[in-house]
């Protein structure tokens, strides 16, 4: 039997209020409803997607416990394609109620982290040209002109003993997946 190399495709969330959150991923991130009904076990569903190519990246459930008193979910991540972009979702998360913002750069990504209005943390981000060893985050200022933003991340980066170019790490880590024996069973 082959390596297998699985990509996350998809996310499904339990929510308090579906429709709040519908709109808030809808609002904040530009995702648009694909589809919803009726699951087999009578949650109702809805799938959002912000990609032609994936019929949903993101799944709301209704249902979720007021009884859990943790929330298992560590973050939902949507890539964005520039820092106009990740501006754009930033200011779009505060307007529409988001708290505990956070924006950060970590050498390999630029991100801004925030919590919906059910309390699960949300990272829209976009990747850099540039890798270092994880984890890393220091502040980003994003009233900063892209190209500032660009070599201040580079020189913290360059800095970092393990720094390389991301295509330079992508490289090694195909090496190394291409190596790896499949699962024993």
């Amino acid at each position: 039997m082959g390596t297998i190399h699985a990509r996350l495709a998809h996310v499904g969330i339990y929510a308090h209020n579906k429709g709040l959150l519908e709109q808030f991923y809808t609002t904040v991130l530009g995702l648009m409803v694909t589809d919803s009904g009726a699951g087999r076990g009578g949650a109702e569903l809805t799938f959002l997607s912000g990609s032609a190519g994936n019929h949903h990246q993101l799944v709301l459930a209704s249902g979720r416990p007021d009884t859990l008193g943790f929330n298992p979910i560590n973050q939902i991540s949507f890539m964005v394609d520039s820092l106009a972009d990740l501006r754009v979702v930033h200011r779009r998360a505060l307007d529409n109620g988001a708290t505990d913002m956070r924006v950060t750069s970590h050498g390999n990504a630029w991100s801004c982290y925030f919590k919906d209005p059910e309390g699960n943390t949300v990272e829209a981000y976009l990747d850099t040209p540039f890798h270092v060893p994880q984890p890393h985050g220091e502040p980003l200022d994003l009233t900063k002109s892209d190209e500032q933003i660009m070599r201040e991340t580079e020189a913290a980066c360059r800095a970092d003993p393990g720094f390389m170019m991301m295509d330079a790490f992508q490289t090694a880590l195909a090496s190394r997946l291409a190596g790896q024996p499949a699962p024993a069973r």
